[in-house]
């Protein structure tokens, strides 16, 4: 286990869906892997969200970490102070379905739902 702060607050939340979903996908890789979440200048709003499957020993002492019944979601600290508090959630409608970012801390966001402006 690395030294990055494991918090019982999580400062990211997942829903049920979300999270069954992940878990679903991260079955098909066929590892024990991490979900990392971030943000990156692009996008139509001018930061655009990232995530991705990552090998748990990847995880930096500055990272948080937030567990979710064994399951990790890890965030670098400059990209949490964009993503502090936000909900991913995960819905299967054929119009509008995929992973869905409610982010408290952006001030606008596209139309895609993909990229936000702080």
């Amino acid at each position: 286990m690395t030294q990055a702060t494991q918090s019982q607050q999580r400062g990211i939340l997942m829903s049920d869906s979300a999270l069954s979903h992940v878990l679903a996908l991260r079955e098909k890789q066929g590892k024990d892997l991490c979900l990392r979440v971030g943000v990156r200048g692009g996008g139509c709003s001018g930061m655009s969200y990232m995530m991705d499957f990552e090998d748990p020993a990847n995880i930096q002492p500055t990272d948080e970490v937030y567990d979710y019944d064994g399951f990790q979601v890890v965030c670098d600290p400059k990209s949490l102070l964009y993503l502090y508090g936000m909900q991913l959630d995960y819905s299967d409608a054929m119009i509008g379905g995929g992973f869905q970012f409610t982010n408290p801390n952006a001030n606008q966001t596209c139309g895609c739902g993909k990229s936000f402006s702080a």
